[in-house]
């Protein structure tokens, strides 16, 4: 499957990011969808995974309460919605698909196959 993200940009703190992912060439329902995001740096670090259905969506702690990941199987998209942004939110984003992500490796980026190009955030203070 190939993914191609979308939507960063440059943002003062406390304003509001949406991100998307678009898939093609597999069927986008059969994957767990994810948002990991790259510092400068840093080592990657996950920021939200949502199951194939929709049904469970799983956060990193640091987003928890400002971010909101959605997907349409039918459009073939997965989102990121942030508020509240900060700083320390400054990174590039990538999305990533995976197959067979069982729920305890949802966090791990070993777990996932495909990964997008990555787009970036800054958020200036």
């Amino acid at each position: 499957v190939q993914l191609q993200a979308s939507g960063g940009g440059l943002v003062q703190a406390g304003g509001s990011l949406g991100l998307s992912c678009a898939a093609s060439g597999d069927t986008f329902s059969t994957y767990v969808m994810a948002w990991f995001r790259q510092a400068p740096g840093k080592e990657r670090e996950f920021v939200a995974a949502i199951r194939r259905n929709g049904s469970t969506r799983v956060y990193a702690d640091s987003v928890k309460g400002r971010s909101t990941i959605s997907r349409d199987n039918a459009k073939n998209t997965v989102c990121l919605q942030m508020n509240s942004l900060k700083p320390e939110d400054t990174a590039d984003y990538y999305c990533a698909a995976g197959r067979a992500v069982i729920l305890s490796a949802t966090r791990e980026a070993t777990a996932y196959d495909y990964w997008g190009q990555g787009t970036q955030v800054t958020v200036s203070s």
